[in-house]
């Protein structure tokens, strides 16, 4: 078992002090690169273990981490599990993205997830006596849709639902989900929802329509990758809301 005055975990190699208390997290570790290089300052670079990139540096004179989660739930609960329990981490908010379900939503469209279905068994691990409902932390959401409401960002607010599995052989699935008023598919926000409710922690999830799963849209890697900023400026101030 790990000892706090250890710090350093298997997957991160900071040392007390050096992660704040919320951390952004994108999926793709670059994009955690691209965050930090284009809206932090005196970035320091805290993490590089399995080329999981993370970095700390003052937002508006406020201090924010960003670090990737990789993709899936397994790879999201690692992450968060360690920061939450082993570096006071506080808040973490998911930037990430994903595929658009619902016919109101237009590629590049944020989604804030007030919810997270999902066909993961992670909340077996808690031995509930029923079906537990991941839910975003209320002041984050409601932080996050005043920021983007004032920055006139096209958003929606719901539920998206957690796959684990990116290819799936049952391609009628999304259609049952869309009958339920689901807005997007996505593989980790379920997970870090159940794990922040756990630990008595705050998560949110603020996500970018990448793609649209019926019209087989589509946005190019690297778009993904150094774009989809408005995402990432919602949540860098939602990040430092009081």
């Amino acid at each position: 078992m790990l000892k706090e005055a250890d710090m350093m975990t298997p997957h991160i190699e900071a040392k007390k002090g050096q992660v704040a208390q919320v951390v952004l997290m994108p999926g793709d570790p670059l994009r955690a690169k691209f965050i930090a290089e284009n809206f932090l300052v005196d970035v320091v670079q805290f993490n590089g273990v399995r080329g999981m990139l993370g970095y700390t540096g003052q937002y508006k004179g406020r201090l924010v981490s960003v670090m990737g989660s990789g993709m899936g739930i397994p790879s999201m609960g690692i992450y968060a599990h360690e920061l939450f329990s082993f570096y006071d981490v506080e808040r973490i908010i998911r930037v990430g993205t994903a595929g658009g379900i619902s016919p109101h939503l237009a590629l590049r469209d944020v989604v804030i997830a007030m919810g997270a279905c999902t066909n993961s068994n992670f909340v077996g691990q808690y031995n509930l006596a029923g079906h537990f409902a991941p839910i975003a932390d209320y002041r984050l959401l409601a932080a996050a849709v005043k920021h983007a409401e004032k920055a006139g960002v096209a958003y929606r607010v719901g539920n998206v639902i957690t796959s684990d599995t990116f290819y799936g052989d049952d391609t009628a699935a999304m259609a049952g989900w869309l009958k339920m008023g689901v807005l997007a598919v996505e593989m980790e926000t379920a997970g870090l929802y159940a794990l922040a409710a756990r630990l008595g922690k705050q998560a949110l999830a603020i996500l970018t329509i990448s793609d649209m799963v019926f019209t087989q849209e589509v946005t190019t890697a690297q778009e993904r990758q150094n774009s989809f900023t408005q995402m990432m400026e919602i949540a860098l101030e939602t990040a430092i809301e009081e």
